[in-house]
């Protein structure tokens, strides 16, 4: 079957950030640097590149952490091609990171490891990038990107810090399970709930994770879900209990709600008949 190469890049408005998808087959970048960082992961195929005149070669959920300014190739390392999905942070964005994450501001982080096979960091990314680039709420795309970067830095980067202790936060957690209860319907965000609370973005998903077992948005979904079945129940039209609940659109709904009850709004209100 014949492949034809593709690229999709876009612009996020909401973190000033650019995000790029692509399948490359024959297509090959030259020796090149960039201003910003680039975080790319392979979904698959395999992938090449030289980086400080080594040469490496990329699986399919491998990740890739280029620092800004440093000299870097890629292409395709057989004729079947490669799949990526890239995400290009700013020095901006790092510095706003690894002050959320040490609470004071330090030299920029450094990513010594230019090749990453770790599960869970391959999952963060693949999160990341799906709530970047589909329907999705301002808190979780919010929450997903802070995260990401945060933990990237954590792991990987030269910063060396000692992370603030999680103690009497419980009241906190209280405040912004309360927030949330009163807004689930409206676009709330990470920064206008920490706020709220009194605590940075970063530090409100480590103890909100820690409390209640899962991050803010989440929690949000649970709630939305939650009154999404009670209006089902009484008979709304389901393009109206999208709209009252917060979600973009019916679809949104749809699968957000066969995601935690496993099955459709449809199917819900079919049982219920």
């Amino acid at each position: 079957m014949h492949m034809e190469e593709w690229t999709k890049t876009w612009h996020n408005p909401q973190f000033d950030v650019r995000i790029m998808k692509a399948f490359y087959i024959e297509h090959a970048f030259p020796r090149h640097s960039h201003e910003y960082y680039v975080i790319c992961l392979i979904k698959r195929g395999l992938q090449s590149f030289t980086h400080k005149g080594t040469k490496h070669f990329t699986p399919a959920n491998g990740l890739i952490l280029i620092n800004p300014d440093v000299v870097h190739t890629g292409e395709a390392a057989d004729a079947q091609g490669f799949e990526m999905v890239c995400l290009y942070p700013t020095i901006a964005h790092m510095q706003t990171a690894v002050l959320e994450l040490t609470g004071r501001h330090q030299a920029l982080p450094f990513f010594a490891e230019v090749r990453i096979d770790h599960r869970w960091v391959i999952n963060c990314i693949l999160a990341l990038h799906a709530a970047l680039g589909q329907e999705s709420t301002p808190l979780e795309a919010e929450s997903r990107f802070i995260w990401t970067l945060t933990q990237l830095i954590k792991h990987y980067a030269d910063i060396r810090f000692t992370e603030r202790a999680m103690g009497q936060e419980r009241r906190a957690v209280r405040q912004a399970r309360r927030y949330i209860d009163a807004y689930f319907a409206q676009g709330v965000n990470l920064t206008q709930l920490a706020d709220h609370v009194a605590l940075s973005p970063y530090h409100l998903l480590r103890v909100f994770r820690a409390e209640v077992g899962m991050p803010p948005h989440t929690y949000q979904d649970s709630v939305r879900i939650n009154h999404a079945q009670r209006l089902i129940k009484a008979g709304k039209p389901m393009a109206e209990v999208a709209l009252e609940v917060g979600y973009s659109s019916q679809s949104h709904l749809t699968n957000r709600f066969k995601q935690i009850i496993g099955v459709t709004p449809g199917q819900y209100a079919h049982q219920l008949r």
